[in-house]
């Protein structure tokens, strides 16, 4: 009986120190972190984590990684469902030199959410980081919110493999070297939506290229050294919808429309540029709302069916 009593408390003894070491390595739905915090706690609203890297491991698929105070938190890779939220009213920031803001790896039906966090790319440092956000595989992501500058390629590069979808709203893109927003796809089909979404500064606005459908409303493409909106297609079509958007002061052309690409203009605001619009194996369709004037050379839409 007495061995059978130690054997019961042995046996208790191991099930609570299996359970105890469970629930310490458990994922918890939502996260936190702060500036002061420190990647060995458990990310909790109490002991915060001090880096987005230190606070994915800890949250569950799906889950959401919130910031509780101003501070940089360091560049990511993602490669599951997330939301990183970086709050309003703060300065949650990632501070990048010579690699990736945040990096979209994520599996073929992931949803991943960034909102309200400023990506710094210090381009002028001699070493700047190379893509605000690069997006390369998962199956929806949205941006919300959320400012990136200064970054040596691209502000948003998105080159996925498959089907997928990109969101970006209220964001601002400023000084990006090789263009503001860049969508390819390789093999499959990218739907992407651009709202409220400013690109200043850069090499170009706005490039989309083979398989991307994307819809492009209220935004703006201003003072790029090159095109401010760009439809171009290498080897699949590319289709670019522009509605009340402005294309404004770039050093090349206003609306440019390559191979195997078909763009549609609606109330867009299309001056000072190079060029207005420009076709060069592809069309431009407009419905006959736009206005284009003050360029170097205006250009002409392809076609203008007019408004139905």
């Amino acid at each position: 009986m007495i061995m059978n009593g130690i054997r019961t408390v042995k046996f208790g003894l191991m099930a609570a120190l299996l359970l105890m070491a469970g629930q310490a390595f458990a994922q918890a739905s939502r996260t936190w972190v702060s500036g002061v915090g420190d990647d060995a706690n458990p990310c909790s609203r109490t002991a915060p984590c001090k880096t987005f890297a230190g606070a994915i491991s800890k949250t569950a698929a799906g889950g959401e990684i919130d910031a509780l105070d101003p501070a940089g938190y360091g560049a990511l890779t993602i490669t599951k469902s997330i939301t990183i939220d970086g709050g309003g009213g703060q300065v949650a920031s990632v501070l990048v030199a010579g690699t990736n803001g945040l990096v979209v790896a994520a599996g073929p039906s992931d949803v991943v959410r960034i909102r309200n966090v400023r990506i710094n790319g210090i381009s002028g440092s001699g070493n700047g980081g190379i893509n605000g956000i690069r997006f390369i595989s998962g199956g929806t992501l949205e941006i919300d919110h959320v400012a990136i500058f200064d970054f040596t390629n691209f502000g948003i590069d998105s080159e996925l493999g498959g089907n997928g979808t990109l969101l970006i709203s209220d964001t601002l893109i400023e000084n990006a070297g090789a263009g503001g927003v860049f969508i390819t796809n390789s093999v499959g089909t990218t739907f992407a939506t651009l709202n409220r979404v400013t690109m200043i500064g850069g090499g170009k606005g706005l490039r989309v290229e083979d398989g991307t459908v994307a819809i492009v409303s209220n935004s703006t493409a201003t003072s790029n050294t090159g095109n401010g909106f760009i439809a171009n297609g290498n080897t699949r079509a590319v289709n670019l919808s522009l509605e009340n958007s402005v294309a404004f002061n770039n050093g090349a052309g206003g609306v440019f429309s390559g191979s195997l690409a078909t763009v549609h203009i609606s109330r867009c605001n299309i001056a000072k540029n190079g060029t207005g619009l420009v076709v060069s194996g592809g069309t431009i369709v407009s419905g006959g709302n736009n206005v284009v004037h003050d360029n170097g050379t205006n250009g002409a839409p392809t076609s203008t069916p007019g408004q139905i």
